[in-house]
């Protein structure tokens, strides 16, 4: 019986030559030509590459018979098997090539010339393809027209902010309809997804995770800067000095942004503006190693509840040995706002030594402290940066008032 031999087709035999080709200068050094050779090389080596490229994705869109040969899922999967290519590209690349073969042929044809590498082509049919489906074809088809243009001049990332923005290119008064329809997608979806969950780790840390909508996540940002300023010695310095990283100086802003809510602005919670109660014994809040309770929430020390009496909206709750309130903090106890402004007035920044960090970002602390009796007043009122405001509730630290008006501390020994 004689077998049927198929004539090489052109496209194998081109493929052939070029293999072939290579392999005459496999052993060639390149290190003896010339400068202008070398970039002249390079470039044409470029533009081999997006037609070889093209040249495999043109056979690709074509080759499922060759996947049902094997049973294989697809002929990426084909592919994988026999070349061990990345599984991911491959898709990709097949989905690329399916769609050249099926829509864009003013992007396969760039290609084939070697005007558009593969990037490029991937991000011009992403874009084509994020387009409105009831776009009017002829739009569409000068959009398609215009990222092939841009592909001379533009690599894969700007081509992808250009893709974005097409339409305000070639159809201006479409894009602003589409772009309110985006949008309100966009919105809406945000919307939908939109969650927040709190998970106590169990030692002394609780995981925040949260997905919210980017205009949301925009004005946090914009607001834990303001905490975290390199400026700031204690955003951007542990206590040994070291530079602190970018995420470690927002989950501290974090915190301090929570401290310096003002709970009047908040909604009523509980039948009472949104407030933070913590209850402590009084002989506990008279230890150094005390320890008081966050109502519905989480102990603290001693120290910690000393420190965030001097911020509005958390009452100290001070309990004799029967459980009994004995001092329930008012709201009066708290430095108001015309204290601070002339707090700001007698110091433009915290008013520890050395300290540059400037008192609008800084806390009112009283000097003699509330569990001792001191009085809310500019005589008993120090500004301090969140650092040294911390410190001035350490154990570990103590503090006094210089004759220039400066508080110096000094850790324990």
């Amino acid at each position: 019986m004689t077998t049927l031999q198929h004539p090489r087709h052109p496209v194998l035999g081109a493929v052939v030559a070029v293999t072939t080709s290579l392999e005459t200068v496999a052993e060639a050094n390149p290190v003896f030509m010339a400068t202008e050779q070398k970039a002249a090389t390079l470039l044409e080596i470029a533009r081999a590459k997006a037609q070889l490229a093209e040249l495999e994705l043109r056979v690709l869109a074509t080759a499922e018979d060759v996947a049902a040969q094997s049973a294989a899922r697809d002929v990426a999967a084909w592919l994988h098997h026999h070349t061990h290519q990345r599984p991911e590209t491959l898709r990709a690349d097949l989905r690329l090539a399916e769609a050249l073969d099926r829509t864009y042929g003013l992007v396969a044809a760039a290609m084939r010339t070697g005007a558009c590498n593969p990037a490029q082509a991937h991000v011009i049919v992403n874009a084509l393809d994020d387009l409105p489906a009831d776009l009017d074809p002829e739009i569409r088809a000068k959009a398609e027209e215009a990222l092939v243009a841009y592909a001379a001049r533009f690599d894969p990332a700007q081509l992808r902010r250009l893709g974005r923005r097409i339409l305000d290119v070639i159809a201006p008064e479409v894009a602003e309809a589409e772009e309110g329809r985006r949008l309100a997608a966009e919105e809406a979806h945000a919307r939908k997804k939109t969650r927040l969950s709190m998970r106590r780790l169990g030692d002394g840390t609780t995981r925040i995770t949260a997905v919210v909508p980017d205009a949301a996540a925009d004005r946090l940002a914009t607001n834990l800067e303001a905490f975290a300023s390199p400026r700031r010695e204690d955003g951007t310095r542990a206590e040994t000095g070291e530079y602190l990283p970018y995420d470690r100086r927002l989950g501290r802003a974090f915190c301090q942004m929570l401290e310096t809510l003002d709970p009047g602005r908040l909604p009523i919670h509980g039948g009472d503006a949104t407030t933070v109660i913590v209850t402590i014994d009084i002989d506990q809040l008279r230890k150094e190693a005390g320890i008081a309770q966050i109502i519905g929430g989480s102990p603290i020390t001693a120290a910690q509840a000393r420190r965030l009496a001097c911020t509005a909206g958390i009452l100290p709750a001070v309990l004799g040995s029967d459980s009994e309130v004995l001092d329930l903090g008012r709201k009066e106890r708290f430095f108001t706002a015309a204290q601070r402004r002339a707090l700001l007035l007698r110091s433009a920044t915290c008013e520890a030594e050395g300290c540059d960090i400037p008192g609008t970002w800084a806390e009112a602390h009283h000097w003699i402290e509330w569990a001792q009796g001191g009085a809310t007043d500019l005589d008993n009122a120090a500004l301090l940066c969140s650092h040294h405001h911390h410190r001035a509730h350490d154990p570990e630290y103590l503090h006094e008032r210089l004759p220039n008006g400066d508080i110096r501390f000094t850790r324990r020994t």
